[in-house]
Parts: C-alpha cells; structure tokens; sequence
C-alpha cells in the first residue's frame, strides 16, 4: 500500500526569520529530496505570498495543489499558521493555530473576512490576529465546514493552546462551542505522542507532527505519513483521515498510519528553565523548588514536561517494536504508532565533528540524498547492509543508533535546543561518543 509522507506546517519567506529560498518551485525541489510527497504552502493569509500561490500553483486533485515550474512529484495543501493574541478570563493568551483550506476560492473568502475584522496580514506571514480561539473558529468554520484548525506546537508554553504562558488547562475553554470540531492537535518539536496520550480529551483525537519549517533544511523534521489505496487523492480525504479517529469514521482514500518525531528533549522547551542565568531545572525539580529563578529571582520558563504531567489524566501503556528496518516504533492500543529521528544533517554533523552549515556536511548531505534517492530512505527504509553500501560504516552505525534510542540528551530549556550524544560500538567494541551541540 502507497504511503504518503507529509509536512503541513512551514513558512514562507514572508514570515519573520524565514529563509528568502521559502518559495514554492525550491520547496517542492527540496522536499523531492527530503522525501516528502505534500507539503504545506503556508501564509497563503499574506497577500504577496497569496498572489506567489496563485501564479505558482495548479490544481492537481480538489484542494491539492502542484508547482506549475517543477511538476507534480510534490504536492501541496493549503494550510497557513494564524497568532491569536487576546485576553480571556482575566488572563493574556497567545495561541497559534493552524487552518486548513480546501480550495484558493476558500482562502480568498477567509482573508476577506479577516480584513474586515481589522487584521492586518501584510504584516507577517504568520499575521496577529485580534480574535479569540473562539471567534476565531467562529469565523473559520462559518465560512466552509471543510476547513480544518488544528493547534500549533500544543504544548510550547508561549504559543502553544497548553501553553504554561499564554495557554489553556483544555480545548474546551480554548474553543468553547467549537471544541468538538478540534480534531486534531500538532505535538511540537518538545512532546511526543506518548506525552500527549496521557490527556484525556485527547484520547479521541488525532495526534500530528510536522516540522515548522524555516527554511528547505528543516522540512520534514517531523512529519505525518499516511497510507493510501491509491497515490491519487484530495483535500478532503487528508481531512477524512485525521478527523477519523474523532468521528468513528473514514469514508477516504487516506488513512493515518505513522508519525516521526523529533527526540522531545532535543526540543528548545522540554524542560523548565532560564537561559540567561543559566538555570535548568527537572519537573521534579520545579515541584519541589518552584518557579522562580534562584539567581535573578524571575520566573521560570515552565517546559512541555512539566505542563504535560500538570494536565495528565492517566499513564501511558506504551510499546516498543522494531520495523523492518530495525527502527524502534512506539505504539498504545488505539493510538497512531510514531518513530522518533535526527535529522541526517544532524547526524552527519555528529560523524563529521562539524557544524551543520559546514561545506562537509553539506557535501555529505548531497551525495547521500542523490545516492539514496531522500532523506526519508536513508533513515527509515533502508536495511543496514544497504545503509553500508550507500553511507559507510561509520555513517551506518550512527543512523543505527538513532534507529535504536541509543543516544543521550541534554534537554532543552527556555529557548535553548538540547543537546545530543550518540552511543556508537566500534568493531574494536570501545565506545565511541558523538556530540551534537
């Protein structure tokens, strides 16, 4: 069965700190050699961006759009990231969300509606807008039912809907009336699924990831892959799929199959912190110390860990497994199995002793991808007798063991990435240590 591997949250060049190569004819290049067969447009609010997705773009199948200068091997859906800054119930909110179209037509309608409520979307890809989740979705869903929101990096505490800053304790006074129309939530490059699946009104919603991209390198950091009955599809049967486990029902052609995700604690917020005092601090830490900074006597930044354990209902009863490529795949019944990964410029920079922007690394980064035909191959679907043929040993053994958890990390804090240790058995069986800061 067909697998469809997708990113559907990124930016353009038109968002604050985006690459100018975030353009579709080199998104699409790119994720060819990512190994990602949908992609997100993101900021089709923006009205330059809007008019770049217009000229750039056709429709392949409704609601799924090709690049008309590079073809068809990668497509797109209309998915932006909107900022909803407001206050309620006496406290500042800060929540982005995603929002799914089904056709331009729809879009234009939206960015209409949102001009006449005063937002001013030349301002940033990813514009803010002065509604509520609530009006919010109000606007969305009463202009097209298709359409989908979907929370942003749920738990990132300055953004995200469970956000320790600007968040909620739950989708219901998040969304009000419209909870039962968030059928989804995004985990964010700080949380897994296996986090998430600790909280009950989660249990009947889906669980995706994508990569929050920007710039080409980072697409396909995290993504979500569905399978498919056929490789010809639509708009509505993504939608199907990840309301499906909402709903009780799939009448598409597209299925939910797997995540891969970021190692949580590699993320900038796992765990609690402030990074100008240089303070970092367990969940267990912060229950019995509290949350102000020792050395200037500000308040902590909370992480995703301890605002999970916070709002959790229940454990997780959770399982390893091996794929075929001898990748652990982690799963709970009832629940969309997930993969964890480094991205290869990481890992090749670990092997290298080299910064990821290095001309090494990306020289390696080159050959490997033209070699294996993507990213995505390279990482998880390749037999290590192969990995051996492509990579090398060396290159092997360190994919190897990221397919097998076997690395240590220092978590991220209050900003600050975590940082990566792979354990790697030399022939001779001495341990051999690579870092990556």
């Amino acid at each position: 069965m067909p697998s469809i591997v997708t990113d559907l949250h990124l930016h353009s060049k038109y968002s604050r700190a985006v690459s100018p190569q975030m353009e579709i004819p080199e998104m699409s290049r790119q994720a060819q050699r990512k190994g990602i067969d949908l992609l997100a447009t993101g900021d089709w609010t923006h009205p330059a961006w809007f008019g770049h997705l217009q000229e750039e773009l056709e429709e392949w199948q409704a609601g799924i759009y090709i690049s008309r200068q590079v073809g068809e091997k990668t497509k797109f859906l209309l998915s932006t990231e909107l900022s909803c800054i407001y206050t309620q119930a006496g406290k500042g909110r800060r929540i982005h969300l995603l929002v799914f179209s089904p056709n331009l037509e729809v879009c234009a309608k939206i960015i209409t509606a949102l001009q006449a409520r005063g937002a001013n979307l030349a301002s940033d890809g990813r514009p803010i807008i002065g509604l509520s989740c609530i009006q919010l979705a109000e606007l969305i869903f009463g202009i097209d039912q298709n359409c989908m929101i979907i929370p942003a990096h749920a738990w990132t505490p300055w953004f995200g809907i469970y956000g320790s800053r600007g968040g909620f304790d739950s989708l219901t006074e998040a969304f009000g009336e419209f909870e039962d129309q968030i059928v989804a939530i995004e985990t964010g490059l700080s949380s897994d699924p296996e986090m998430n699946w600790r909280i009950g009104e989660l249990d009947r919603r889906a669980i995706v990831s994508f990569g929050d991209a920007h710039s080409p390198s980072k697409m396909g950091r995290e993504v979500t892959v569905f399978s498919a009955e056929t490789t010809t599809f639509s708009y509505h049967d993504v939608r199907k799929a990840i309301s499906a486990i909402y709903l009780g029902e799939n009448t598409g052609m597209l299925k939910l199959d797997y995540t891969v995700e970021y190692y949580p604690e590699e993320g900038k917020y796992h765990w609690d912190g402030h990074r100008v005092c240089g303070v970092v601090h367990t969940p267990a830490e912060t229950r019995t110390q509290g949350t102000t900074c020792p050395v200037c006597g500000k308040t902590l930044t909370v992480g995703v860990e301890y605002r999970v354990e916070q709002l959790a209902t229940h454990s997780s009863e959770a399982h390893i497994t091996l794929t075929a490529a001898g990748t652990q795949c982690i799963s709970a019944a009832g629940r969309i199995p997930y993969l964890k990964a480094v991205p290869l410029q990481e890992i090749l920079a670990l092997v290298e002793g080299k910064a990821v922007s290095s001309k090494t690394v990306q020289q390696q980064y080159d050959r490997l991808v033209t070699a294996a035909h993507s990213e995505f191959e390279l990482l998880f679907r390749m037999s290590l007798d192969e990995l051996n043929i492509c990579a090398g040993d060396q290159i092997k053994r360190a994919i190897e063991a990221v397919r097998l958890g076997k690395l240590r990390i220092s978590p991220g804090f209050d900003g600050q990435y975590g940082t990566i240790e792979l354990e790697i058995e030399k022939k001779s069986k001495q341990t051999d240590q690579l870092q990556l800061f």
